[in-house]
């Protein structure tokens, strides 16, 4: 996908504080649509400015990579607001002539409808099928047309069943290195070398909680997770000893 201009990050910027004070002064609940990694970047930077107007951000499951944020505090105004989030669940009509589809497959036959990518959140897909995380002013649409994906006809709906279905299960790992640093841990998680992983740093790739991380030699701490974009996440889970050589164990779990 493109990536978001300097300018279209500012703009996000001066969108975020209007929405930040509009909540504030009318005491409602405000929404943004779904942010990816960038411009939650670019929310993080600003959170400090954005205090006591109640934030939350949420993508419809745990660990969402895109997310909605929301303004208004419930303790305040006195009541609790759902996200504006719909899960549609996406699977062919015909299981067994069906493609075996992948994330890239989907979210291509939604772009195709001429949908904005800011109303799509996460895409879980496997097993021929695909649960999609989005706004819930164009789930009807999505699934009045979404009918086929490749040359799969696929049929769609709303449910709420995917809090049982959709649990991912990271893989727990171990792996050696020098120190905690982000890059080193990256590199061995990754299988790269220190080179390439450093490259992903110099190219903005690395978040850590959402945040971008510039810093290669920033020390991971337990329960931060980081995304590699084009590689994937995992969760640090921090140190389990040494070896025998002085290289230090440490444990992730790893989304594939």
């Amino acid at each position: 996908m493109q990536e978001k201009s300097e300018k279209e990050l500012q703009l996000l910027g001066s969108r975020l504080r209007e929405l930040a004070d509009k909540s504030y002064r009318q005491n409602i609940f405000l929404f943004t649509d779904f942010l990816g990694l960038a411009e939650q970047d670019v929310f993080h930077r600003m959170e400090g400015e954005l205090k006591g107007c109640g934030l939350r951000l949420w993508g419809g499951r745990e660990h969402a990579d895109r997310v909605v944020l929301r303004f208004g505090d419930p303790e305040a105004l006195g009541y609790e607001a759902d996200f504006p989030i719909a899960c549609i669940h996406i699977e062919p009509l015909n299981r067994k002539f069906a493609d075996d589809l992948s994330h890239r497959d989907f979210l291509g036959a939604l772009m195709n409808l001429g949908i904005e990518r800011s109303t799509l959140g996460d895409i879980v897909a496997g097993e021929k099928q695909a649960y999609l995380f989005c706004l819930e002013g164009v789930a009807e649409f999505i699934c009045d047309n979404l009918t086929q994906v490749r040359h799969t006809q696929v049929k769609c709906r709303v449910t709420e069943d995917y809090r049982e279905i959709l649990q991912e299960e990271p893989e727990k790992v171990t792996v050696q290195v020098v120190s905690p640093r982000a890059d080193g841990v990256i590199a061995k998680i990754y299988h790269l070398s220190r080179e390439d992983s450093l490259r992903l740093f110099q190219a903005g790739k690395v978040y850590v909680d959402g945040r971008l991380c510039e810093n290669n030699s920033r020390t991971l701490k337990a329960g931060e997770t980081v995304n590699a974009r084009g590689f994937g996440k995992f969760v640090f889970l921090g140190e389990t000893g040494e070896t025998r050589k002085g290289k230090t164990n440490v444990e992730a779990a790893v989304y594939r």
